[in-house]
């Protein structure tokens, strides 16, 4: 508990030129045809990156990025990742990528290699063997990895430790790849497989945003999706402004929801006024907040969600066009899967 008070006083009263929180953009397809939902159009990721150039941001490789952050140094820096090894991946993003000389990472899903509209194992070698390309782990089959509610302890782990090995050696075998990343898919998680990947010493990525920061968790790491609809310009520079919020990851709840709507309880700094901050849940825009006290905070919206994830975002003001960045990713199992 000392320790947290600690982290959260630290954090909150550092200088923002002192901040090394990491903006990691996550990516799927970069095309105009793909389906919108997991797609950036080729005139909008042009202008991502453009705008990351003229802002200054240092893009560095991912692992060296996290690793980084989560030590609390002392640079500001952007990550750049794909999933799923789509093939505009290859032939659109990254010639604009070498462009600018920005490093970047794509998580593979292995089972998928060589199918339509993925890379082959040719292309993906290709790349690997490029400066500053990562090639990490997305899974064999791209499954939904969290525990069924009829799925048995034993018959989950089988499944999962299969999923999760089977890629991991065959990227090691066909490519030069990093076996310590790993790109939760859907991005969807809960305590039991960051258990598993926590076990193996991976560092786990999910699809909710914010920035990485010393209090961040290297089992639930945010990314800040890109996709047409969420990165647009007027957003991305605030984005790419944004601080890790001052709490610990472990603090937060299990992403896998035991009613709904859920609650999400938040220990805010001392120097913070609850009134500033601001949150806002998938579908519904803004919602309320309850102050249970001098820096305790009650989100939970208004009323129930259909869908099977979902989010709560929360912002604080840090000035200088600057806001500590939170999203608590939430999964309902009863809902079907993809």
């Amino acid at each position: 508990m000392l320790k947290h008070c600690l982290l959260m006083s630290l954090l909150a009263a550092a200088s923002l030129n002192a901040r090394a929180d990491l903006v990691v953009l996550q990516y799927h397809h970069v095309d105009d045809s793909t389906p919108p939902s997991t797609s950036t159009s080729v005139s909008l990721f042009r202008a991502q990156m453009d705008m990351v150039e003229t802002m200054g941001l240092p893009v560095v490789p991912l692992k060296e990025g996290t690793v980084k952050a989560l030590e609390g140094d002392d640079r500001k820096e952007v990550a750049i990742t794909f999933d799923d090894a789509y093939d505009s991946v290859y032939e659109t993003a990254a010639p604009l990528l070498e462009d600018h000389g920005f490093p970047y990472t794509v998580f593979v899903n292995t089972d998928a290699v060589g199918r339509t509209g993925y890379m082959t194992w040719e292309q993906l070698r290709t790349l690997s063997g490029r400066p500053g390309v990562t090639i990490a782990n997305h899974s064999a089959d791209h499954g939904h990895l969290v525990q069924r509610p009829d799925e048995n302890a034993e018959d989950w782990n089988r499944r999962v430790d299969q999923s999760l090995d089977r890629a991991s050696e065959a990227l090691q075998n066909r490519l030069e790849s990093d076996p310590t990343l790993f790109a939760y898919p859907y991005g969807e998680f809960d305590v039991q497989l960051q258990k598993k990947l926590r076990g193996r010493q991976w560092y786990g990525y999910g699809q909710q945003s914010g920035p990485i920061g010393p209090g961040s968790d290297s089992t639930r790491m945010p990314r800040f999706p890109m996709a047409n609809a969420y990165g647009q310009l007027g957003s991305l520079k605030s984005k790419l402004k944004s601080l890790a919020f001052p709490t610990e990851a472990n603090a937060l709840p299990d992403s896998v929801i035991r009613s709904n709507p859920p609650a999400l309880d938040l220990t805010l700094s001392d120097a913070w006024s609850p009134k500033r901050l601001t949150c806002f849940a998938s579908g519904m825009g803004r919602i309320e907040i309850s102050i249970e006290g001098q820096n305790r905070v009650n989100v939970e919206a208004p009323r129930p969600f259909d869908s099977r994830r979902f989010r709560y975002n929360c912002t604080y003001p840090a000035g200088n066009g600057h806001f500590f960045w939170l999203s608590q990713p939430w999964l309902d199992l009863s809902r079907p899967e993809d």
